[in-house]
């Protein structure tokens, strides 16, 4: 009866450790698998934390490209049929138009209209210091610059030596042109009818004119660091007048230098008004 008592026991204690171990094979790779679930889980997550770090920095990087733009071209710019201006452009010429006599203001009803009379003033202003104002007559068709220079101011009659008090305005000139490297420059001369007197050293009004341009082209060049690839010299003879050669009064007008630039508005206009800001220093003091 022991006997049998005691292989019941052992029977027993046998078939339970038989299960508990297939139960721990079975947790044991259970366990197993989650480790390998939780370790695919991480690379998983290392993935996409890489692909998240890789659109941040092309996020900061797309933000950073706008910020630059923005301060490179004041944060807006305006297309108008003429030309791209900036907002700090547009900006300063309200300023100079905010100067002039309303009067002659009322005339501008487009933009094109406020940039010709903006750059027309500021040119003016900076370039005519020691002239009387009948010697510059200043005109803008679609952003061309062109500057009629009376000949009393520029040359004795019948000469093509530039005087002595022509020398501020060439001077206004050039920096006008230097501020631009694209720049191109024509220099025009022109004459009125009259016949050249016989025998003199000029051949005709065709040679007084070219002389005349090529010296004013020379001083620009030579006195003033202005690059000879940027000017043009060109002579119109009598030609091209502004009014008939009928009495003396016509015919002074139509005796000119014109010159003809392209400026680029954003640059023009910030060194016209910073000049504008010292004259109007030096007058406080």
């Amino acid at each position: 009866m022991k006997r049998v008592i005691t292989v019941t026991v052992l029977a027993a204690t046998m078939l339970t450790s038989c299960v508990s171990k297939k139960k721990y094979v079975a947790l044991e790779s259970e366990l197993n698998d989650t480790k390998s679930t939780l370790q695919k889980t991480r690379v998983e997550k290392e993935e996409i934390e890489e692909k998240y770090a890789r659109i941040e920095a092309r996020v900061a990087e797309y933000n950073a490209k706008i910020n630059s733009l923005k301060t490179e071209n004041e944060g807006m710019m305006e297309m108008n049929d003429l030309t791209v201006m900036s907002k700090k452009t547009k900006d300063r010429m309200r300023n100079t138009i905010a100067k002039m006599d309303p009067e002659e203001v009322q005339g501008a009803k487009t933009l094109e209209d406020s940039i010709n009379l903006a750059v027309s003033y500021n040119l003016k202003q900076n370039i005519s210091e020691g002239a009387d104002e009948d010697d510059i007559d200043i005109s803008v068709d679609e952003t061309v610059v062109m500057i009629n220079v009376s000949d009393k101011l520029l040359f004795g009659s019948g000469s093509y030596r530039v005087t002595n008090k022509a020398q501020p305005l060439l001077k206004k000139l050039a920096e006008v042109i230097n501020s631009e490297p694209a720049m191109e420059v024509m220099i025009e001369g022109h004459t009125d009818d009259r016949t050249i007197v016989k025998d003199s050293y000029l051949k005709d009004n065709w040679d007084l004119s070219v002389r005349r341009a090529t010296s004013i082209v020379r001083l620009l060049q030579d006195k003033y660091d202005v690059d000879p690839s940027k000017l043009i010299a060109a002579g119109r003879s009598s030609y091209q007048p502004l009014v008939d050669n009928t009495n003396k009064e016509n015919m002074a007008k139509n005796r000119r230098t014109r010159i003809v630039i392209i400026p680029n508005l954003d640059k023009f206009f910030a060194m016209l008004e910073s000049d504008t800001q010292v004259a109007e220093t030096d007058q406080l003091d």
